[in-house]
């Protein structure tokens, strides 16, 4: 779970809601600095405990090099209300949700960018079409199901919702963790309002489709070749969730573009904003001259 450092919304950045065929996704929206779009806008995509919160610090210099960003909670997180069905936020539904907010942001292309779990979903809908993404962005994330520390949380998590329910998990297992960590109390009241705000079933069917994730690589990789689809794997030098070299083996095999930054593990938009904000508009406006 990414950690904040801060709140308060940047200039140029507010808090909003998309609707789409998909039904509505609330979202945090950073435009530049003379409120006009000159070039393709993004849609992030957090991970599974994640929020549009984890990309806060990066917003503004995306933003600033012309372009709307967006970036959303997904169906049952945080802000965005899902169904009480496990089964409704498998990696499929979700990509479709994906594809519905492209073709809300468009109608210009959008570069797709996928945290975590969120290039897990972010890979289905490239894979599932119609919309076709400016570029994609696999940030810290990985080529199927996570394995060893990172999948015995996301079963203990998956295991423990319908025993426990979420507000004793987060008494028990998660807040005095952050408490003795000295995280702020600001921060804290908002870790507690995102987890508890979080649907349980979403939880749930998200941890089984984490640990259950196919190698769908090889599948994308020829998608990319036959689209001319430009793609990025962007992970931390330290991360901790999926080894740094399986995602540089993901990238070979994708032939896509690759930047590790430095001093950061798996949450890069938050341990290094100004670094992986400027890759990513580097590979951003790269992508675009394709698309001429």
């Amino acid at each position: 779970m990414s950690t904040p450092r801060f709140l308060t919304l940047p200039p140029g950045v507010s808090r909003t809601t998309v609707e789409t065929s998909r039904g509505p996704f609330a979202a945090l929206e950073a435009l530049p600095g003379s409120r006009v779009p000159e070039r393709c806008p993004a849609l992030l995509v957090p991970g599974l405990t994640g929020s549009k919160e984890d990309f806060l610090a990066m917003l503004p210099t995306l933003a600033s090099s012309g372009r709307r960003v967006v970036a959303i909670d997904m169906r049952g997180q945080h802000q965005t209300p899902g169904p009480d069905d496990p089964d409704a936020y498998g990696r499929a539904a979700l990509g479709d949700d994906l594809a519905g907010l492209l073709e809300a942001l468009g109608p210009d292309p959008v570069h797709l960018v996928g945290h975590s779990f969120g290039g897990l979903v972010a890979r289905e809908a490239v894979l599932a079409g119609p919309e076709r993404p400016a570029s994609l962005t696999l940030m810290s994330s990985g080529p199927s199901a996570v394995t060893g520390n990172s999948a015995d949380k996301a079963r203990a998590l998956k295991d423990a919702i319908p025993e426990l329910g979420m507000a004793a998990i987060w008494s028990i297992g998660l807040e005095p963790d952050y408490v003795a960590g000295g995280v702020q109390e600001e921060i804290l009241a908002f870790l507690k309002d995102r987890t508890l705000g979080n649907s349980e079933a979403g939880l749930i069917g998200m941890s089984r489709e984490i640990l259950t994730a196919p190698d769908r690589v090889d599948e994308l990789a020829k998608h990319c070749g036959d689209t001319g689809l430009r793609t990025l794997v962007l992970y931390g030098e330290d991360d901790d969730v999926w080894d740094p070299r399986v995602q540089a083996e993901m990238a070979e095999r994708l032939n896509a573009a690759r930047v590790v930054i430095p001093s950061a593990a798996h949450s890069p938009a938050w341990e290094a904003p100004e670094t992986t904000a400027a890759a990513l508009s580097d590979f951003w406006n790269q992508a675009e001259h394709t698309l001429k």
